[in-house]
Formats: structure tokens, C-alpha cells, sequence
């Protein structure tokens, strides 16, 4: 180990030190950013970028377990995502698919998949709600896997569903338009039933939401990283925690 090694070492250990328990999120959500131009910066494929990406994931987990976070959201593929040529979204799948079989193997976390699974291949599917359902009794934190997922698309689906959930009890669209509150819509996400994320963190310097959590993050704190995702180190985490616990959140009072 290194001179630097030991430096950064200790800086981590200061900083980590000193985070207010008190002050820090329950429900941390993260844009996995910057896997295509990690590997493009290093001159490999881009296969190579979504596996380094998808070995950093566990890593991620750890560190918000040793942070007390009870929810991660991690989004992993947008549906825009989905009208990538067929030679990259095919290996991303599959990677996907495995890296979340691992999750769920390690019987350490609840997993959830939220997104349109439906616009996804079946086998790709059946194996993201296969591993979620493997995790079903784990008490652990609970981890939400976004693929193919939209903000704007998920707002929609909400709203489908709690209209078709009333239309199953006989109620008008005139009754159910009287009655509308915005915590109906809440209770269809695919969030249902959990805190919104208090922390939204985005890795690759990109400085936009680009649909992530469009409903959940309206009181959201973010924090935008210049490193990319497969270059995110825990000292990165641990100054986004820092950023967090120094900021007033008033939720407009």
C-alpha cells in the first residue's frame, strides 16, 4: 500500500467520522451514469463499460447498509434506453438480468423491479421478477431496480391503474374525478408504499433528471458527481451523505 493509499485512507475514515447520524437519508437513489464513456475513455466496448458498471452495484449496497439506508433505487435502464441498437441492448440485458440474479443469491436485500416490464423481451422479464420474488422474505434494506424505466411513463401507468381500480368498484369517472388526491396516485407507483428518496445522487457529471423519479423527487435532495458510475468511489458516497446532512431541508415551510 502507498503513500496515497494511506492518505485517502484516512481521509475516508475522517469523513465517514463525522457524518451526523441523525441528519443522513433513509431512501437513497442513484442514476448509474457514464458506463459508455468509461469504456469508451479506455478504448473498449461498450459491453465492457455496463459489466464494470454492474460489478459496482454490491459495492454501492454495502456502503448505504454501513450508512443506515433502508431504500436504494437504482436505475439501471430507461425506456429510452430501449431504442438502442440490438448489438448493445442485447449484451445490457443480459448483463442486467445477471447482476440482479447475484443480488438476490446474496439473500441480503429485498429486491422490487420497478419499471414497464411488459416493453421488455420475456425471458429478460421473467428473470428480473424471478429474482425479486427470491427476495420476497428477506428483511434486509430494500433495493428497487428500475428497468425500463420512465417518469413520465410510470406517472401514467399510476394513474391508469388507480382509474381502472375504481372502474372495477363501480364508480363513474365524474366520481372518482371528485374524489382525486394526489395521494391516490401515490399508492399506484411503482414505489407504492415506501418514503420518497430523500437523496438523489447521479454519477458522470450530467446535471438533469432525465425522468428519474419525476413524482417521488419533488422534495429530493441531488448530488451530481464527475466521476463515471464504474469510477465511483466511497469516499464519492460519503461526500454526497456530507452535501446532504449540511443542507436545511425546509419542504417549503
Amino acid at each position: 500500500m502507498g503513500w496515497r493509499d494511506l492518505v485517502y485512507g484516512a481521509y475516508e475514515r475522517r469523513v465517514l467520522k463525522d457524518l451526523p447520524r441523525e441528519s443522513l437519508p433513509r431512501h437513497v437513489a442513484v442514476m448509474l451514469d457514464g458506463n459508455r464513456r468509461w469504456a469508451r475513455a479506455r478504448g473498449a466496448g461498450t459491453a465492457h463499460g455496463h459489466q464494470a458498471g454492474a460489478d459496482k452495484i454490491e459495492e454501492l449496497l454495502e456502503w448505504c447498509e454501513e450508512a443506515g439506508v433502508e431504500y436504494v433505487t437504482l436505475w439501471l435502464l430507461s425506456t429510452d434506453n430501449l431504442r438502442r441498437a440490438e448489438d448493445e441492448l442485447g449484451p445490457l440485458l443480459k448483463i442486467i438480468s445477471n447482476a440482479v440474479a447475484e443480488l438476490a443469491a446474496s439473500g441480503r436485500w429485498r429486491l422490487r423491479i420497478a419499471g414497464a416490464v411488459d416493453l421488455l423481451p420475456r425471458e429478460t422479464s421473467e428473470s428480473l421478477q424471478r429474482s425479486a420474488a427470491a427476495t420476497a422474505g428477506v428483511s434486509g434494506m430494500t433495493v428497487n431496480v428500475a428497468v425500463a424505466y420512465g417518469g413520465r411513463r410510470e406517472i401514467a401507468d399510476a394513474v391508469r391503474d388507480m382509474l381502472l381500480e375504481h372502474a372495477a368498484k363501480g364508480e363513474t369517472l365524474e366520481q372518482i374525478a371528485a374524489r382525486l388526491t394526489v395521494e391516490d396516485i401515490a399508492g399506484h407507483l411503482y414505489t407504492k408504499g415506501q418514503p420518497d428518496p430523500d437523496l438523489v445522487i447521479r454519477t458522470s457529471g450530467e446535471q438533469r433528471l432525465g425522468g428519474f423519479l419525476l413524482w417521488q423527487s419533488a422534495t429530493s435532495e441531488f448530488y451530481f458527481c464527475e466521476a463515471y458510475w464504474p469510477d465511483f468511489r466511497h469516499v464519492d458516497f460519503l461526500r454526497a451523505l456530507r452535501a446532504y446532512a449540511g443542507r436545511h431541508r425546509r419542504h417549503g415551510t
